[in-house]
């Protein structure tokens, strides 16, 4: 049986972060799995910008549509609408090894090599020392902690009307991206009309984001080419999996991938770690004096819930409500289209009500060209022909606004684990999350304040698209943050409740939910229980 000093679950971003915590330090650690990695369209998409693959690559088709047609969109918008042919790896296998049961939560998961983080939109926000509070958090530690992933990572930022809301409070960020027509013909009406929003609690700025703009190490500056939904060639956008990489060339880090952690198992001061084979159900064991659960809240729960024996034991959940706002700028209707398009965020608004950086909702402003209109032809109500000719022409004027709400718990939102003869697992996930009636008005009217907000900056929104919950990939508490060792919950140094040497490095003890991008928050806490794990030992 192998043996590590740790041994951490996941390559996401707090599997990546407390991995590199503790390889600096000169601990043996070795990360088990999923690591399944993109075998279908690697190497296929050329390095170029989009307009020129548009226009000189005949096989364009097979990475923007799919080789199997799996790119193009049928039924209603749900969870995990955006992912493209390239990066449907990340969800291969979950629905055999993964299986939920649900019917109002549609989470996305993940056993690729670097999880969700491959997806992830590269949003950074510091939290404020209120909502790291309320999530349960110490904010000392937070707060030295969001430098030490930043300056591993690299964050573009700008400090403006924005930045007490995003990461531009830390130190050595890089320039912001450049905006394209849609980002600045917006960024110029708030500039004229933001005296009167920020009196009606609303800030615009530049978003923090994990993309360089200028060269660190191996990793390229930005280079505009509106491809980011289909590969990382220049290694600007950070992703969990770069991370990885570089610790395999180190001696005391081992990888094993192509597993699915089970259980674990405590006796005689070691852990011993259960997982099956992805594609040959063998089980392996593994062996460590600490082990850090790092594999995402709901894989977490999967594992913790078995180890325990606890079927059936219903756990909390949170998950920040999402919603997608489509609008246009009619100043840019039919204009040329830009030559140089971004596919991240370009704008941030922030609606804080009470201004003191605490319940804040969030809207991301994204331009909308690489994912391609078809799939949003099916949206329209005219014929195709029809609807294309539509599209070309208000494309340009499109904007998109992806809208997070804070959130916290609820009787009404839980989970648990059923035995299940049927699945590889032996058991299924069952989710149940309910918006309680105030929650869904105090929603709704965050929705029509955004809403308004954007017409007085002259873009109208046309309709919102709700995909869910779970659609915000935000997903916490379900193993909440209690001062206690008590069972099912995490103390504040990360070890799981009842046990002696299990760590938890994700999100599963955040008990609320700012409306902020999330991920910097979930590295940093990862880099702080992979220090308090060292300390315990």
């Amino acid at each position: 049986m192998e043996t590590a000093d740790y041994i951490i679950i996941g390559s996401g971003c707090t599997g990546a972060m407390a991995a590199q915590t503790l390889v600096e330090k000169g601990v043996q650690v070795l990360m088990l799995d999923g690591g399944i990695t993109d075998s279908k369209y690697a190497g296929t998409i050329p390095d170029d910008d989009f307009l020129s693959v548009r226009k000189n690559e005949n096989a364009q088709h097979e990475f923007f549509i799919g080789k199997d047609f799996e790119g193009i969109p049928f039924g209603d918008v749900k969870t995990g609408e955006h992912l493209t042919p390239p990066r449907k790896f990340m969800i291969e296998e979950v629905n055999r090894w993964m299986p939920m049961l649900s019917k109002n939560f549609s989470p996305l998961e993940s056993l690729s090599l670097g999880g969700l983080g491959n997806g992830w939109g590269l949003g950074c926000c510091v939290f404020s020392n209120e909502e790291l509070k309320a999530a349960g958090l110490d904010a000392a530690q937070m707060n030295s902690a969001y430098q030490t992933v930043a300056n591993r990572i690299g964050i573009s930022g700008t400090k403006d009307d924005a930045e007490h809301y995003t990461a531009s409070s830390l130190n050595n960020l890089m320039p912001s991206i450049h905006f394209d027509s849609n980002g600045k013909n917006l960024f110029e009406n708030y500039s004229k009309k933001k005296e009167k929003l920020n009196r009606q609690g609303f800030y615009m700025g530049r978003p923090s984001l994990a993309l360089l703009t200028q060269q660190k190490d191996s990793r390229k500056a930005y280079q505009y080419k509106d491809l980011d939904f289909y590969c990382d060639q220049d290694k600007s956008a950070y992703r969990p999996s770069f991370t990885v990489e570089e610790l395999k060339k180190k001696n005391n880090f081992s990888y094993r991938g192509g597993l699915v952690v089970m259980k674990f198992e405590e006796a005689d001061g070691f852990v011993t770690v259960e997982c099956k084979a992805i594609y040959t159900n063998e089980t392996v064991s593994f062996r460590c004096r600490k082990l850090i659960l790092a594999a995402s809240c709901l894989s977490t729960a999967r594992i913790v819930l078995r180890s325990f024996n606890a079927y059936d034991v219903k756990l909390p959940v949170i998950s920040n409500p999402y919603s997608y706002l489509p609008a246009i700028q009619p100043y840019l209707l039919g204009k040329d289209t830009d030559e140089r398009k971004i596919g991240f965020a370009q704008l941030s608004l922030f609606h804080d009500p009470q201004q003191n950086n605490m319940d804040v909702a969030m809207g991301s402003v994204y331009s909308y060209r690489s994912l391609m209109a078809f799939h949003i032809l099916k949206e329209t109500p005219m014929g195709v022909k029809d609807a294309y000719r539509f599209l070309q022409w208000m494309m340009p004027a499109f904007t998109i606004v992806g809208l997070f709400h804070p959130e916290r718990g609820s009787e009404q939102k839980y989970l648990s684990l059923k035995k299940d003869a049927a699945q590889l697992s032996g058991d299924s996930l069952s989710v149940n999350y309910e918006q309680n009636s105030s929650e869904q008005q105090k929603i709704n009217a965050n929705e029509r304040l955004f809403s308004s907000a954007l017409r007085q900056l002259n873009c109208f929104v046309l309709k919102k698209i709700n995909p869910g919950n779970g659609s915000g990939i935000h997903y916490a508490g379900i193993l909440p943050f209690a001062e206690t060792n008590a069972r099912f919950t995490i103390h504040n140094n990360g070890l799981l409740g009842d046990t002696k040497n299990v760590f938890v490095a994700d999100g599963s003890g955040i008990k609320y939910l700012p409306g902020k991008g999330l991920t910097l928050s979930l590295m940093a806490n990862a880099h702080n229980v992979a220090e308090n794990a060292l300390q315990n030992s």
